[in-house]
């Protein structure tokens, strides 16, 4: 009973490190701080909602995989038995891992199309954040290390 509860603590521990993985605008990159931002002003020409597809590192599939594996080769009379029941059910885990982990690290986002001062466009795709953009909006979009987010510009 021990090793199922200590394969399901596995299992949680890694999807839920797994869903810290943020897009949010809101939550800077350690790396991310202190580091010099480049500033572009610009107007919301549309909003959309999008969702951010979950992602896909192994993990999940992984652990579920190991975890399905050793509750599967616990069943069973015969040695042999025993692990056909355990690849069968190892299978099964993996599967459902990686199921688990793609469906916990979706995100609901926005798609902002953004009209530059100098007449440039950009589209910039990020996580729902506290602020809510319409169209019309003035923002100003921060790109650090090749990441951009976009806030609205003060008034």
């Amino acid at each position: 009973m021990r090793k199922y509860f200590s394969i399901g603590m596995s299992v949680v521990l890694a999807l839920t490190l797994g869903a810290c993985a943020s897009s949010s605008p809101d939550v800077i990159q350690r790396g991310d701080a202190q580091r010099l931002s480049r500033v572009e002003d610009g107007v919301v020409l549309t909003v959309r909602p999008v969702v951010v597809d979950g992602s896909q590192s192994g993990v999940g599939a992984a652990v579920g995989g190991v975890a399905g594996a050793v509750a599967g080769a616990s069943r069973g009379g015969s040695s042999a038995e025993s692990n056909v029941i355990g690849v069968i059910v190892g299978v099964a885990g993996a599967v459902a891992g990686n199921a688990i982990e793609r469906m916990g690290t979706r995100e609901e986002a926005i798609e902002l199309l953004i009209q530059l001062k100098g007449g440039e466009r950009r589209a910039v795709v990020q996580a729902k954040s506290s602020e809510v953009f319409v169209p019309g909006d003035a923002v100003i979009l921060i790109t650090t290390s090749g990441k951009v987010r976009v806030v609205k510009a003060p008034k």
